[in-house]
């Protein structure tokens, strides 16, 4: 919100500006928060009704904290405005729905950028859309000025912050969209309006809230029905669900076998060859996990809608617990990749275990995976068939669904009732040289187990970075 006033931020949120104290032009806050805990000196904080406390009530508490001003319902205006006049700074602002004006601010921002020149682009999908942000976000960023959603900033609230938070030199805006019911893509791209949307795959995520993969190939194909005429719509070519829901007034570009946007080949010293609608591209990517091929393809057709060809030598720095790989001093090798799970990326984790450069065992720890509805069990059989199928020495499940693979498995497993229990079970299994994976669902917590693993043993972390609290 660079060289914006107190007036404009009002008004671009649709809100009443009650007190403006020390505001004035050019001293727009940077970005926004929506926790105390996360604010730093001259951001605006958002009070959100949550489901404990209103945010709103802790205005007063961002204002002592530095905040630039506060945004909040009216109810808690009167007190802020007290406040803000005690300390003689600090700008007021009310709104009946403070995440509705916080939404409106996003969008302002998003327009202010494009006519700036910046283009957006949105990534959605069933698993992996984070991974494909982080690939695009350093693909883009070798070309011009990009910003993406810090981590998982991905829902209703965290996706207007990630705006908000992109600098206004932004030439490249990359963001992350998650979904758990219908009509939410849908509303995160009224927000965005992207240029270019990516849906990077289908599968059977969230089934329960859904009923069915069509249902969820529909809530995901809300991304293509909110883009405007004569924008891009990446989607991979093996996926008939998303068919109905192409446009021909939009672009269509299609990765993966089949499609304008293919791998070619990989070749010693991590070359990868890839089609690129006619073009030959080689790249040398800095992670080679098979699923992190297709994420790749998917950037590079976002990429291409932008005009932008890769650079020859691409690093990639993971959000985290997105397959982190960590050598202990222990000896074990540590792959977290335990932020949340579905089949399909379950399936695609123990293929990337499977496959690793490995002295001792392979040892899957698998949790729960959650929101599969009725045919979870099933769902959980085949993943312990998979694991066992792909080689996999030691099993251990964590939680009660995740029990289901042990049966499947048939070879070496133990179940586990929770991380806590599998945070104190799992470091006495290990020894070095085994390879150890971590991936469940988030609400099954195994980064406790992952810091059982660590704890004490001095890691080595060849890529690390904090974790957010988020949904897929």
């Amino acid at each position: 919100m660079s060289g914006w006033e107190a007036s404009r931020v009002a008004a671009a949120a649709g809100a009443e500006l009650l007190w403006e104290g020390m505001s004035g032009p050019g001293s727009a806050p940077p970005r926004a928060a929506v926790d105390t805990r996360a604010l730093a000196p001259g951001e605006l904080f958002v009070g959100l009704p949550g489901e404990r406390e209103d945010g709103g009530a802790r205005a007063g508490e961002a204002l002592s904290a530095g905040a630039w001003g506060v945004l909040v319902s009216p109810e808690h205006a009167a007190r802020a405005v007290a406040g803000a006049r005690e300390r003689g700074e600090g700008a007021v602002l009310a709104h009946p729905n403070p995440l509705s004006g916080l939404q409106r601010l996003a969008g302002a921002w998003r327009d202010e950028l494009a006519g700036r020149g910046a283009r957006v682009v949105a990534i959605t999908g069933s698993t992996g859309k984070t991974s494909t942000k982080d690939i695009l976000a350093a693909l883009l960023a070798a070309a011009m000025p990009t910003a993406s959603s810090p981590q998982n900033l991905n829902t209703e609230v965290g996706l207007p912050l990630a705006i908000l938070a992109a600098p206004a030199a932004t030439r490249a805006l990359v963001l992350e969209m998650a979904m758990r019911g219908p009509g939410q893509i849908a509303e995160l791209t009224a927000i965005a309006r992207p240029h270019v949307g990516v849906i990077v795959n289908v599968g059977p995520a969230h089934l329960e809230l859904l009923g069915s993969v069509e249902a969820i190939a529909a809530a995901k194909a809300e991304l293509i029905a909110g883009l405007e005429a004569g924008a891009v719509a990446v989607v991979p070519a093996d996926e008939p669900l998303l068919a109905p829901h192409l446009r021909e007034d939009v672009r269509t570009i299609a990765f993966g076998e089949g499609g304008a946007v293919r791998l070619l080949g990989r070749e010693e010293g991590g070359v990868v060859t890839i089609d690129d609608d006619g073009r030959r591209l080689r790249l040398v990517p800095s992670f080679s996990q098979a699923h992190n091929m297709s994420n790749l393809l998917a950037a590079v057709a976002a990429a291409g809608a932008l005009g932008v060809q890769p650079p020859e030598r691409l690093d990639v720095s993971f959000s985290a617990m997105r397959g982190q790989r960590e050598l202990l001093s222990s000896g074990v090798q540590l792959i977290d990749d335990c932020y949340n799970a579905n089949p399909m990326s379950m399936r695609a984790a123990i293929d990337d275990l499977a496959t690793s450069p490995h002295e001792g065992r392979l040892v899957a720890v698998l949790g729960d995976m959650l929101e599969l509805g009725s045919e979870g069990a099933a769902f959980h059989r085949e993943i312990g068939a998979h694991a066992a199928r792909a080689g996999v020495d030691l099993l251990v499940t964590v939680g009660p669904l995740a029990a289901e693979m042990g049966q499947a498995f048939g070879g070496s497993s133990r179940a586990l009732e929770d991380a806590a229990a599998a945070a104190a079970a799992v470091p006495p299994m290990l020894r070095a040289g085994d390879t150890v994976l971590l991936k469940g669902s988030r609400g099954v917590g195994l980064e406790r187990v992952g810091a059982a693993l660590r704890d004490g043993n001095g890691s080595a972390a060849l890529s690390a970075a904090p974790s957010l609290p988020g949904q897929r």
